[in-house]
């Protein structure tokens, strides 16, 4: 999507500037990564980092989006995420590792 015209015009009618909107999609990528590597071994900080990311950068694309619309199914599918995220059987999963020692 880096090469694509229509999102390097979408980008630029955003605020934040393109390198920046960049950056923070890098950002985005790697907080993923660990969150999810770290969730698999049972971190119960893993997914507070992923909901205050997700919050933050859904935050921060409501405030500079242009097409705030399409945002839409990708909050609508953090909120599933995060619905199960914190369910009691996953908080008992995060809370059995933690016991465990592994925290």
């Amino acid at each position: 999507m880096i090469n694509n015209p229509m999102v390097r015009d979408l980008m630029a009618k955003s605020p934040i500037p393109i390198p920046i909107q960049y950056a923070i999609s890098y950002a985005g990528l790697l907080v993923m990564i660990v969150s999810g590597i770290a969730m698999l071994k049972g971190k119960n900080w893993a997914r507070y980092l992923y909901v205050i990311w997700s919050l933050a950068g859904s935050v921060m694309g409501i405030a500079t989006s242009p097409m705030r619309t399409a945002m839409i199914p990708g909050v609508v599918l953090f909120m599933v995420f995060a619905f199960f995220l914190f369910r009691p059987k996953a908080t008992s999963f995060f809370l059995l590792h933690k016991e465990a020692g592994n925290e």
